[in-house]
């Protein structure tokens, strides 16, 4: 509580803050879950005690939990309509990254099916 009556945490993740004392809470929140994810995803990677194939499940469940600290705390986004700009944003960026992630590979397939030795070649060489 502030000398006010004002309580720093009245704010909810990814809203304005009316103070930098309010703001700065936040952000050493968002700091903490992410360091205490990024922790578990390392001890889940690490540890025998899981069953093997769910390490797998388990560090995509971290990673998506990650992920949404970050746009909460950090990027502040919200479901409120003033946010609309910013969602959009994101969504556009998303769908640039994964055009360039499925175009590179999509070229790097079709490269190494059709810049590969023929049997002609490989034949020729077989015979020398």
């Amino acid at each position: 509580m502030t000398e006010d009556g004002q309580n720093l945490l009245n704010v909810a993740p990814g809203a304005p803050h009316d103070s930098l004392m309010s703001e700065t809470l936040s952000y050493v929140i968002g700091l903490a879950l992410a360091l205490v994810l990024t922790g578990i995803s390392f001890w889940v990677a690490s540890t025998s005690i899981l069953w093997g194939p769910g390490v797998a499940v388990g560090l995509v469940v971290l990673a998506i939990a990650q992920m949404g600290v970050h746009l909460v705390f950090f990027l502040h986004i919200t479901s409120g309509p003033d946010n609309t700009n910013n969602v959009l944003a994101l969504a556009f960026g998303v769908l640039i990254v994964f055009l360039v992630m499925i175009g590179t590979i999509w070229i790097m397939a079709h490269l190494a099916a059709n810049m590969g030795p023929t049997a002609q070649m490989m034949n020729l060489q077989m015979q020398h």
